[in-house]
């Protein structure tokens, strides 16, 4: 009988962590898995060997013949929690398989194992030929992601206080990638503390961040826990890409998602996470097909998963140094910040802009110690029930208004214009007006921030008048535009315009071919989204952009014949 009720306990455990376990866990009918065969080769383990293992390159996915595999989930503590076991005519595998990036759970043969192993580029050419089957396993690899994101159990542990401005700052790098994780608070927490005193000299090496191989990190930048923790897939670094889009934004997202689903070749690499600007938008309302809304991070989601089914490689967070257009070796180079060279035969333009910072005296000081450029619930959590001081009048910052008003008691927005009608939406201008703990100041700038360790009060001023006032605020949000992320683009030939976007539709020389409207000032090089001169600044218009350019690169790859290396 006690084994009955453990059995019952743990089932009821698994039905709670995966409420859609139906979808979640599909048992695959023998002849599905006769239709996989072709796709897959046949693989044996004995009792206890590791079918895959946290934080090494995932084999791709595992369909169970005989016997099961125990699927477990750990941190860098030592805790293992079990997730599920499988076995015959279930599959193996979550989304991150579709390219070969790090397992995120351990599963070992629990007696001996038969399977049928579909290596990444196997799976995906199986989700495309296979359409119904293909809807049923990729619904369940996005699933249990999100279950695992959801279940907190995981991943890397990032150790210290929720105000040091830094566990922010990965805690949101990891949440924008979607990768499981969780922290722990020294002041609450034995273990913690023990680690801090072990590890940590001073508050500049908080958060510790402790991965499931047991390695620690002292609060270490976004690539070299990317790197850490396996999140940047393998490349071939030799290999010639038919594209290689620099962003990963709306735009940089439909390019990938366009030009792989016309099967061209195609790399993408960003700075920090999918999705741009746009994937901190906590509800964007205007976009076609989503009458009731949907979170930025959702829909970069979507169309991440998307890029990768098709079989865009997704080279996230890489920083791209700078753009070689000699095409000395018959090809574009793209030198990268991690030492490597990539080299494609088009590239396209998807930077985006960087958040702008305004001249307000002690910014930098105060930058991520209550001082933010987005608005996630990682934020809305450090100033729960406080009044915070929102800068800005776009759509950006109506979208983080009315996202913040539910979580604080007050959001005070600062408009240095007199009213929000030309820059923000009318949607957005009446969600505001209708809430009640929004107040607008208009024509108003802030010039100062003050506090010892962190923000602890604002100084404003009206631009009407001299007089400054003060405000006790502790958080502050700043939504005030961004600037073009051209640097890297520095010496290869693109022109950009008086504000540093990127010009494109215009011939570099008199008499030269009719330029397409979206190729920049050197021929096989184009420009999409918010980077480019002129364009609308809105999600639709940078998704239409990054569909319409891949007719564009299909016509210059027809023209350009194929370089070699």
């Amino acid at each position: 009988m006690a084994a009955d009720e453990t059995t019952i306990n743990r089932l009821n455990a698994i039905a709670y962590a995966f409420p859609r376990h139906e979808q979640t866990f599909p048992t695959l009918t023998a002849h599905e898995i006769e239709r996989m065969r072709r796709f897959g080769e046949p693989r044996s383990y004995g009792d206890g060997d590791a079918l895959f293992e946290t934080g090494k390159p995932g084999p791709g996915m595992f369909v169970v013949l005989s016997g099961s595999v125990a699927v477990t989930q750990r941190d860098g503590l030592g805790h293992v929690t079990p997730v599920i076991d499988q076995g015959p005519g279930q599959f193996l595998a979550e989304i991150g398989q579709l390219s070969g990036r790090a397992a995120l759970v351990d599963g070992h043969a629990d007696g001996d194992v038969e399977t049928l192993l579909l290596p990444p580029d196997r799976l995906r050419a199986l989700l495309v030929a296979e359409a119904d089957l293909g809807e049923r396993i990729m619904r369940a690899l996005i699933l249990r992601r999100v279950s695992l994101i959801q279940g907190g159990a995981g991943g890397p542990v990032l150790i210290g206080p929720a105000s040091v401005g830094n566990m922010a700052r990965l805690q949101n790098f990891l949440a924008r990638n979607g990768q499981p994780h969780h922290f722990l608070d020294p002041d609450a927490d034995k273990d913690a503390a023990d680690l801090v005193a072990r590890y940590s000299a001073s508050r500049a090496d908080l958060p510790l961040v402790v991965c499931p191989n047991g390695t620690v990190l002292r609060n270490p930048s976004e690539t070299a826990l990317a790197m850490a923790l396996g999140m940047i897939g393998g490349h071939t670094r030799d290999k010639l890409y038919d594209v290689a889009v620099v962003g990963s934004g709306p735009a940089g997202l439909a390019t990938a998602v366009y030009a792989a689903s016309e099967g061209l070749s195609v790399a993408v690499f960003d700075s920090r996470a999918f999705g741009g600007q746009a994937g901190a938008s906590a509800r964007i309302e205007n976009y076609l097909g989503f009458p009731t809304g949907i979170s930025g991070q959702a829909l970069a989601g979507r169309a991440f998963n998307q890029a990768q089914k098709f079989g865009a490689e997704m080279l996230i967070p890489v920083s791209v140094k700078s753009l070689d257009c000699s095409k000395a070796s018959g090809a574009f180079a793209l030198a990268t910040e991690c030492g490597h060279t990539l080299h494609a035969k088009s590239i396209v333009i998807a930077s985006g802009a960087r958040y702008r910072r305004p001249a307000i005296d002690n910014l930098d000081v105060y930058e991520g110690r209550g001082v933010w450029y987005w608005a996630s619930p990682i934020e809305a959590r450090l100033c729960a029930n406080q009044e915070v001081v929102l800068v800005g009048g776009g759509n950006s910052a109506g979208q983080a208004a009315v996202f913040l008003s539910g979580h604080v008691r007050k959001v005070t927005m600062m408009i240095r214009g007199g009213g929000l009608g030309a820059s923000m939406s009318r949607y957005l201008i009446e969600r505001i007006e209708a809430t009640p703990n929004i107040d607008l100041i208009f024509n108003a700038e802030v010039v100062g921030l003050e506090g010892a360790e962190t923000l602890e009060r604002v100084r404003w001023r009206s631009r009407l008048a001299p007089d400054e006032f003060t405000l006790d605020i502790r958080n502050l949000f700043l939504f005030v535009g961004a600037d073009p992320a051209t640097g890297w683009l520095d010496g290869c030939g693109v022109q950009v315009d008086r504000g540093g976007f990127v010009l494109t539709g215009v011939a570099s020389d008199e008499g030269a071919r009719a330029v397409p409207q979206l190729e920049t000032t050197v021929p096989g090089v184009f420009a999409v989204g918010d980077v480019r001169s002129g364009s609308v600044k809105r999600v639709g218009g940078a998704i239409g952009e990054g569909a319409q350019v891949v007719a564009a690169l299909h016509g210059f790859l027809a023209d350009d014949g194929s370089p070699t290396l």
